[in-house]
């Protein structure tokens, strides 16, 4: 975290919806679908649409679409255009997107934890079962 408070001082003095200063980060970058997109290109490096549907075998083409075109849009990959018989497109993770690298590292390193968040839940919802 920044030794420098001041961002959060003046979050202190926003609206709820904007006191949060890395809720927009976090409205860009876990965006429902995102996550799994960016990995899958980080992974295995540039991919066509079907390369990317077939990885991510939960997500519908019309979701997918979406999500590409709001990623290019927000600047996180890039999607190249080949004019060839037939048309190939290929999305690849941009210099902003792999700036995110040591963010998703982090997440990682910190996925072990998850077994405690696990106990955690079956606790509570025991406690919760026995409860009156």
């Amino acid at each position: 975290m920044r030794s420098d408070t001041s961002n959060w001082r003046a979050a202190a003095d926003a609206t709820p919806e904007t006191a949060c200063p890395i809720a927009p980060v976090v409205d860009v970058v876990f965006s429902r679908w995102t996550t799994p997109i960016m990995w899958s290109l980080h992974e295995y490096g540039p991919q066509r649409f079907v390369e990317l549907q077939r990885r991510i075998a939960t997500i519908t083409p019309k979701v997918l679409t979406e999500r590409l075109r709001q990623l290019e849009r927000d600047g996180l990959l890039t999607r190249t255009y080949y004019a060839e018989v037939p048309p190939r497109v290929v999305y690849e993770i941009s210099e902003l997107g792999r700036s995110l690298a040591p963010l998703f590292a982090a997440l990682a390193d910190w996925s072990p934890h998850l077994t405690e968040v696990a106990a955690a839940r079956e606790t509570y919802d025991a406690r919760k079962r026995s409860e009156p």
